[in-house]
């Protein structure tokens, strides 16, 4: 019996023992795990702070790359301008440079209609832009169907929509309004309306005139006149100028453009440097100011000046000479340092400058065809408005780039200008 219990009392102690042991190793383990789950809360924030600020961060700069590969609508332009510039030829390139009467594209009398004849002359010659003058213009449905054709063919042809262009500026030079069949407004002179002052009344001109020109197939018109008159004895642009004085002038231009704008139609300034203060026409031959570029600059070229602050696409400039401000008698067309030095560097513009008509006296007189297309471009022109003789205008350029008289370049720049406006049109 006494064997027994001191077995049993071996057993129990074990027992306890055993116990303990397992007492003793569950508080082990638990303060193990408790340390180890310690040391992993603190280290957590840590971790998931610099995870959160590295994913904030990551998310910036991708919205940085984002912002940044999203391009402006300039860009996207002036992308798009670059692109179909890289697929043209040089042929294609000067081509463009061109503003003719469909007389002078398609070699017939009296054009006004655009069949198969518009076709292949177009086809050999994809000119930027076409001029149409009361002639050309019998009726609403035949101007329409004229200038309907012509477009097609443009867009067939070059990919790219042409200038549709006409006189329009109301009063008296406007090549629709004098055609009763047209049956549109007829204004009164715009020194008539420019001595009232009222800029409504000069916005609401320009769109009544921009609606029809649409109508009819237009989408270019070379008006307003932003000539000052500042001699009383001229007669060329006496009833076309809004007046003499150079702000009121700015402001009814500015009027009558804008509502030409909201209507489609690109309208333009004219006749850079300044009409108004000649005596002779430049349709004869030479003619000239005597202004120095200070008196220009707070005359003349304030009209000018205004619509470039503005925004204004288009300035023509005109054949006149200022020897007070080249030093000689070179007619502005002509001008570097009219066109290239005052118009673009010292008043801002870089838009498209076209050219009054080469076939006019003042250029005629002086220069061939071919000469007074490569100067106007050395000068800094980029559209040339109706040469005397196109075929020698177009091999003159051609011939100035193969001889290096003329860069590819500059050729680039003025075909960058003229498309920048077609693609917007688009």
């Amino acid at each position: 019996m006494k064997k027994r219990r001191g077995g049993r009392r071996a057993e129990s102690s074990g027992k306890g023992l055993l116990a303990v042991l397992c007492v003793v190793l569950v508080l082990a383990l638990g303060t193990l795990a408790y340390m180890i789950l310690r040391d992993t809360g603190r280290e957590e924030p840590a971790d998931t702070q610099a995870s959160e600020e590295d994913s904030q961060a990551g998310s910036a700069q991708e919205t940085q790359e984002e912002e940044k590969e999203e391009p402006s609508p300039e860009e996207l332009l002036a992308q798009k301008v670059q692109e179909t510039l890289d697929g043209m030829t040089l042929e294609q390139k000067v081509n463009q440079l061109f503003m003719l009467t469909p007389e002078q594209l398609t070699g017939v009398e009296t054009a006004v209609q655009a069949g198969d004849a518009t076709r292949s002359a177009y086809e050999a010659h994809p000119v930027g832009g076409l001029i149409y003058f009361a002639k050309n213009l019998q009726n609403p449905d035949q101007t329409r169907q004229m200038l309907s054709n012509t477009s097609q063919y443009a867009r067939q042809i070059s990919g790219l929509p042409v200038f549709l262009s006409v006189d329009e500026e109301g009063g008296q030079v406007s090549r629709i309004a004098s055609n009763s069949a047209f049956q549109v407004p007829v204004f009164e002179y715009l020194n008539q309306v420019g001595q009232r002052g009222d800029t409504q009344e000069a916005h609401d001109i320009g769109s009544q005139i921009g609606a029809y020109l649409k109508d009819l197939g237009f989408n270019m018109d070379a008006a307003p006149d932003t000539d000052v008159l500042t001699n009383p004895a001229n007669e060329v642009v006496k009833y076309r100028s809004f007046g003499s004085d150079p702000q009121l002038v700015a402001s009814m231009a500015q009027a009558e453009l804008q509502g030409l704008n909201e209507q489609g139609i690109i309208g333009m300034y004219k006749h850079f440097p300044g009409h108004g203060g000649t005596t002779a026409d430049s349709h004869e031959g030479y003619v000239y100011v005597e202004e120095n570029l200070d008196q220009l600059k707070s005359g003349a070229l304030v009209p000018f000046q205004s619509g470039i602050d503005n925004g204004i696409r288009v300035i023509m400039v005109s054949h006149i000479a200022c020897p007070n401000v080249t030093g000689d008698n070179t007619p502005a067309t002509l001008s570097q340092m009219l066109i290239t030095d005052v118009l673009r560097e010292q008043m801002g513009f870089d838009g498209m400058v076209i050219t009054d008509a080469l076939n006019m006296g003042a250029i005629t007189e002086q220069y061939g065809s071919g000469d007074a297309a490569v100067k106007a471009l050395q000068a800094g022109a980029d559209m040339l408005l109706m040469p005397e003789d196109f075929g020698s205008a177009y091999q003159g350029v051609i011939d100035a780039v193969n001889a290096g008289t003329l860069t590819e370049e500059r050729i680039n720049e003025s075909v960058s200008r003229i498309l920048k406006i077609k693609l917007e049109m688009e």
